[in-house]
């Protein structure tokens, strides 16, 4: 699956980091994320996220 980057960018927005799956997520939906932006994010491993670059980095690797 291919995330837009700038897309990903903007549903993380206001996410305070550290930041779990589900934290992250939930910012994303509350922004108006796109469906493929909260399939991606669902997709994430169940771990703690430092920075938007880690999600960023996430979300790539899966979508491999």
């Amino acid at each position: 699956m291919t995330v837009n980057p700038i897309e990903l960018q903007k549903a993380l927005g206001g996410v305070g980091y550290p930041a779990d799956k589900q934290q992250i997520l939930d910012q994303a939906k509350q922004h108006g994320a796109g469906q493929d932006v909260i399939d991606a994010l669902g997709a994430l491993p169940d771990k703690s996220y430092d920075s938007p670059a880690d999600v960023n980095k996430e979300v790539s690797q899966e979508g491999r």
